[in-house]
Order: C-alpha cells, then structure tokens, then sequence
C-alpha cells in the first residue's frame, strides 16, 4: 500500500497555508507555501519565501511602542533606534518577542511541520476539493528545494486522493524533476525569459536549466502550463512573449500559457523585512489593453492563452 511507503514524520519549513484558492489550479484549492527559493527576482511578492530559515517581520504600522518585545528578548536583539527594529546580526528567530507583541507588529515568517500534520489541515478542506474538483498545490519559493519534504507531502496527498499542483520555478536539477513530477497531476512552470543576459540581471541566475527542465517535464508526459509574469522594462513587449510562446509551442506536449501582469502587491513585506524594494518606482501594472495584444500573440502561435493574477 503507498501508505505504507509515506514518511509522515517528515519536516519541512512552511511558511502559509492559503485556503480557497482559484488560480492556481483546477477547482478550489489549497496552497501550501514552502520557504526557500534558488532566485532573486527583484520583482518577487514573496520575499518572506526566499530564505529557507525562519525570518522575523515587523510591520511599523501595528507597533504601540510598548517595549514589551524588547524585555522579552534574551539576545538582546530588539532595538528601538533601528528603522526595522530588529538587529540582524543577533537575532536567532526564536519567536519569543512575537508571542509578547499583542499588536501584531513582530510576526516569524516560517514554521517548521510534518507531513502528517500538513495533511490534517489539508483533509479540513477535502469536501470542497470533491465538489469543485480542486485538490492541493505546492508553491513558494521554489517548493523542490526542499525535495525530500515535497516528495513525502505529494505523496501522503496520493494516499488521500487529492489533485496535485506544484508551481514551480524549474531552476533545480533534473534528478528532483524525474523523482518529484510523477507524483503530481499539474507542473505549472514560471518561464520568465529566453534571453539569458537578461534572466542572469534581474533574476541572478542563468535559464539554461530552466529551459532543459521544461523540455523533460515535457518528455515525461506531465499536464503543464508555462506562466510568465510580465514585467515592464524585462518581458513586456511582443518579442519577449512571442519567444517564450513559440518555445512553449515546440516543447510538443505544453498547450497553454499563463500571462500574470505585474503588481506591487507584495511591496510592504520588504519593508517588514527591512529590505530594498529593488524596481523602479515609474514601473506600473501593465495596461488591459498591452496584456490581450500579448495573449493575442500567444493564441496566433496556436496555444490556449489566460491572463490572470501575479
């Protein structure tokens, strides 16, 4: 039996559960969002994803100035001269300031679970998953980079009968694609560009493993939709999205593209983290009208094209 075969005392490193989902996959779903990412788009709405360890938030907008937090901390880590609050290099994410903020200003990004414990919050929302055929997905950061934890998670939903989605970056190695993609029923697969100078500048690494990796989840047969997040100044233009969409095309087994328009949804979260929004201020959500030239151009290739949220 494949139970038999789960390990279910398996940890990962979450950092959200997103109950009723409808964009990313079939019917309503849950997402489970793992922390760490091999990336740095400087355009990311997660940024709490990136890091695979636990990371503390403070959000200035909820802080009362009680000092509470500052009595708290044992490493002497909480200082009120600071902008973010919190000193960094002393820091050790222990949570204790966060069980003693009321307000809700000191929040850890990042709580370590097991298989098993996942799957009792997943099989909460069983009944919606079989009335609207929906089922689970893995996202992030980049859910393979914690391949073991993935692999025992997809499985364990197997035994539960679920449907299962990973969103996936691609940029991991092709022993994790062959090992992890059988076990999942949807790859949606972020393709960001075809031109590696400028995937190896705004996104700090190269998309030649990318590339490959979508020609062997291809090869293997696996349901897979390419998203592409469109961003002013990087990808939004014709060129940009008919190579992508003419790739797409020769990969033989990939029908449809996703075009996600850039949002600055996730902009208060750097500051949360103390980090430097790295986009220019002027860049703004692309109009309507530039996304359905762009689809247009996806659907003259041949393929299914759906514009929808970043």
């Amino acid at each position: 039996m494949l139970k038999n075969q789960v390990d279910f005392k398996k940890k990962g490193t979450v950092f959200n559960i997103q109950r009723f989902s409808v964009n990313d996959g079939p019917g309503i779903r849950t997402i489970v969002f793992l922390k760490g990412c091999p990336l740095s788009c400087s355009w990311c709405s997660n940024p709490e994803s990136q890091n695979r360890n636990k990371e503390l938030l403070f959000n200035v907008k909820n802080c009362t100035a009680c000092h509470k937090c500052e009595t708290m901390c044992k490493m002497d880590a909480i200082n009120f001269n600071l902008d973010n609050r919190i000193d960094k290099d002393k820091c050790v994410n222990c949570g204790e300031c966060v069980e003693s903020c009321y307000p809700g200003a000191l929040v850890i990004s990042g709580e370590e679970m097991s298989v098993k414990e996942i799957l009792d919050e997943l099989n909460k929302d069983s009944v919606q998953f079989r009335h609207s055929n929906g089922g689970v997905t893995l996202s992030g950061g980049e859910p393979l980079l914690q391949e073991e934890f993935a692999l025992e998670l997809l499985k364990g939903c197997k035994t539960m009968g679920f449907h299962t989605t990973i969103e996936t970056t691609g940029y991991i190695n092709r022993k994790i694609v062959e090992e992890i993609v059988p076990w999942v029923d949807l790859v949606l697969l972020d393709i960001k560009t075809m031109d590696e100078e400028k995937h190896l500048k705004y996104i700090g690494a190269s998309n030649k493993r990318i590339l490959e990796n979508a020609k062997r989840i291809s090869d293997l047969g696996i349901n897979t939709i390419v998203r592409v997040p469109v961003i002013p100044e990087f990808n939004c233009d014709k060129e940009s999205i008919y190579n992508i969409a003419e790739f797409t095309k020769a990969l033989g087994n990939v029908k449809e593209i996703h075009l996600l328009p850039y949002h600055k949804f996730g902009l208060n979260k750097y500051e949360c983290l103390g980090r430097k929004y790295n986009v220019n201020d002027n860049i703004k959500t692309p109009s309507e009208d530039v996304m359905l030239e762009l689809k247009k151009i996806v659907e003259d290739i041949g393929l299914k094209c759906n514009v929808g949220s970043h």
